[in-house]
């Protein structure tokens, strides 16, 4: 092993023993407080206090257990799957309570904690413990067994210190323990968070919340699919159609006039050209909000282009797009941004909007930005929602972040790979 390799492997015993010494750390005062706090909170939910704090402090274990999922993969690469049910946006005491402790998963949350606090504790203490404690061995026969003793006996681990040839026995042995923790202390750190996998971990609640999603996100995507289908329909019969069958008539008035009154026959030309003209403008608008041919000619960033361009507010757009994705994800984000322009155009009184379409880590990121007054919602009357459900189905999220007073960020992620 070469020098640098070996210095590697130290810095990460190091590290591995002060994480698990900062875990330890830890452990035991958030997890005693939420151990004290769940009881307490669940047995005064009759007299109705519980109401209230009993989802504060669900969240909070919550909150926890994910601190925990984030740690174990960041730091170990130890995966832990969670699956909670959605709490209902504005839903009352009531509702969050009792949905929450109808979860699951919020059940493991609370059964891990006394586990954490005890074996958890101690499997997170004993990488710092095996790497540090040798330290005091190896120190022993260079005198510090003299204060130690002091005319009596001092034990390391198993060996009793009271000279200072059973001092260097006992550095023997430090070096030993030293050989063990430069070899295991990075290991036995991931034994900490597969106990935590154990006990958290919830493979078949995430695929039963996989399947869950996919059926609300198929039944949107139909419900989407028939008030499409709807909309083509009906402006089919009140335009085109409309224009087409009044050209019609006039084709045939112009047939019996041509003859006896061609100025008036040619009024109604004129006027039949002008609803050909107006009907293949319809057409072109449905065929538009069918599927942009912009938008399969040029691809998504170009399309977002040309939808700034018809904004009345100056609007800059920055596109990194090294090749497309497929046409159903494109046309997704494509509406998904004419919804959040429409809204930031209509309801934000901005005077800038910015775009940012880029793909990275295997996902499609847009963002668009106004400097208006903020106070959007998701589920408020603002289309949003319907961008989420239309980007669930792609297994997109949407995320807003629109304080009083503006700005608004809104953020759109679909995974996908480009071509």
């Amino acid at each position: 092993m070469s020098s640098e390799d070996k210095r590697g492997r130290a810095r990460e015993v190091l590290l591995a023993a002060v994480r698990g010494l900062v875990l330890a750390m830890t452990v035991l005062p958030f997890g005693i407080v939420f151990l004290v706090l769940v009881p307490l909170s669940l047995a005064f939910i009759p007299l109705g206090v519980g109401l209230v704090t009993t989802p504060t402090v669900l969240t909070g274990v919550r909150a926890l257990a994910d601190v925990r999922r984030r740690l174990a993969g960041e730091w170990c690469g130890v995966r832990i799957r969670a699956a909670y049910r959605p709490v209902p946006r504005g839903a009352n005491p009531w509702t969050r309570t009792f949905t929450m402790l109808g979860d699951p998963q919020t059940w493991r949350d609370v059964r891990w904690l006394p586990v954490d606090v005890t074996a958890g504790f101690v499997t997170a203490l004993l990488p710092a413990v095996l790497l540090f404690y040798p330290v005091e061995g190896l120190m022993l026969p260079f005198g510090l067994w003299l204060p130690y003793t002091q005319g009596g006996t001092y034990w390391y681990a198993f060996v009793p210190v009271d000279g200072e040839l059973s001092a260097i026995g006992a550095g023997v042995l430090a070096l030993v323990l030293l050989g063990a923790a430069l070899r295991y202390t990075p290991a036995l750190l991931t034994g900490h968070f597969r106990l935590t996998r154990a006990v958290l971990d919830n493979a078949q609640g995430e695929l039963a919340e996989r399947v869950r999603v996919l059926t609300e996100t198929r039944r949107d995507a139909v419900d989407t699919s028939a008030a499409e289908l709807r909309r083509i329909e009906r402006d089919l019969h009140d335009g085109a159609q409309a224009r087409l069958v009044a050209m019609g008539m006039d084709l045939g008035t112009i047939e019996m006039l041509v003859e006896r009154d061609p100025a008036q026959a040619r009024r109604l030309l004129a006027q039949a050209r002008r609803n050909s003209a107006e009907a293949l403008e319809e057409l072109r608008d449905l065929v538009r909000g069918i599927h942009p041919p912009v938008l399969a000619e040029r691809g998504l960033g170009d399309a977002v282009r040309a939808l700034a361009l018809r904004l009345p507010l100056p609007t800059e757009v920055g596109v990194d797009l090294p090749g497309r994705a497929e046409a159903p994800v494109e046309s997704a984000a494509y509406f998904a941004v004419s919804e959040l322009l429409t809204n930031a155009a209509k309801h934000s009184g901005a005077d800038r909007i910015w775009i940012d379409v880029h793909h990275t880590d295997g996902r499609l990121r847009i963002t668009v930005t106004d400097n208006g007054r903020g106070g959007a919602t998701v589920g408020a009357g603002s289309g949003l929602a319907g961008v989420e459900r239309r980007l669930g189905t792609f297994d997109g999220v949407l995320a807003v972040s629109s304080p009083a007073g503006g700005p608004t960020l809104v953020t759109v992620e679909i995974p996908c790979a480009l071509s």
